[in-house]
């Protein structure tokens, strides 16, 4: 196995000589933050096509959920890498002087949407701070609905807790909901027989880069080649998912969440397609998993005027662009 090094510069030196591999068969867990789903296909699709056992990696995904904690398993070292929100989180670990990092972000755009009712005078972007009532989860609440309320006016009285069921929306054509594009469209549509107007924060300025990859810095300098291959694998296992033969993938997601369906599947691989929630952007050029210090930025300084985060933090310890754009996988593309 390649020596290990314990400085950046060291980390650097070995991926400029293209001499990373990592040990034959390296067990690595991955832990998600949710249940199995399309929008965790990509992972599920290198793990089962030899993606990531080519570069030598044997790895476990543990799937998140309600009753899981993943973060503090990554902090104690009992999982390697962990699938973050959005940089929101990372900023947050710099604030409390916890040594992780993000090293790739999957999704380009994050998946927030908010919906209305077609037809009540809720049909543009703009129009939506006038609906009677905001349908917000408290973690959103405290993150991109900041931004709404700063950036365009939202009104903090309006806002009602989302208790992940759409019905108190589709009983209120004059109400707006939070959701993912991914999902929650689909459920409206299932449930309240008609299609809402879809709204992708994404497209209105939430810039926010989301499905991150995170480590502990201590693997990054001890185990640069196993993070290599973990990015490297996961970008060219999105490819394949999104754009070949994913049926494998798919039927893991549902052995490990029955309640996954396949008309559902079908509709969230469709809608990272039709958003460019994966591919779009800086990865079109840079490849699968591309950050940008100018986007971090950017973001950063939009949640600070939101007062979401505080100013002052040194956000530039809670990534590093050393294992992404480098355009792996896009001959992979279709």
């Amino acid at each position: 196995m390649i020596a290990r090094v314990k400085t950046s510069a060291g980390v650097l030196a070995l991926l400029a000589a293209g001499t990373l591999g990592a040990a034959a068969n390296e067990k690595v867990v991955f832990g998600t933050n949710w249940l199995a789903q399309p929008e965790h296909g990509g992972y599920y699709q290198a793990m089962l096509d030899g993606t990531y056992s080519a570069c030598g990696l044997d790895v476990t995904i543990m799937q998140g959920g309600p009753q899981v904690s993943g973060r503090p398993l990554l902090l104690a070292g009992k999982i390697d890498f962990y699938m973050g929100g959005n940089m929101l989180q990372a900023f947050d670990a710099v604030q409390q002087d916890i040594p992780l990092r993000v090293v790739a972000a999957t999704f380009q755009k994050d998946p927030q949407v908010m919906m209305s009712h077609p037809g009540q005078g809720l049909d543009k972007w703009t129009d939506l701070p006038k609906a009677e009532q905001y349908i917000i989860g408290d973690e959103g609440a405290q993150s991109f609905f900041l931004w709404m309320t700063s950036e365009y006016g939202f009104d903090p009285s309006k806002r009602v807790p989302y208790t992940f069921n759409s019905a108190p929306f589709i009983a209120n054509p004059k109400s707006i909901q939070q959701g993912y594009v991914t999902s929650e469209p689909y459920a409206v549509a299932k449930e309240g027989g008609f299609q809402p107007n879809v709204f992708l924060l994404a497209d209105n300025g939430f810039n926010a880069y989301a499905t991150t990859i995170e480590t502990m810095q201590e693997t990054i300098d001890k185990r640069p080649e196993v993070v290599q291959c973990f990015v490297d694998g996961s970008a060219k296992g999105w490819y394949k998912y999104l754009y070949g033969d994913n049926k494998a993938a798919n039927e893991a997601i549902k052995k490990d969440n029955p309640d996954m369906t396949d008309d559902q599947i079908a509709f969230s691989i469709a809608q990272m397609k039709k958003y460019g929630i994966v591919d779009s952007g800086d990865a079109e050029k840079l490849g699968i998993g591309a950050m940008t210090d100018e986007r971090i930025q950017n973001f950063y300084d939009k949640m600070v005027k939101a007062k979401a985060i505080p100013s002052g933090i040194d956000i530039k310890k809670a990534y590093t662009l050393v294992f992404v754009n480098k355009g792996v996988g896009l001959d992979l593309k279709k």
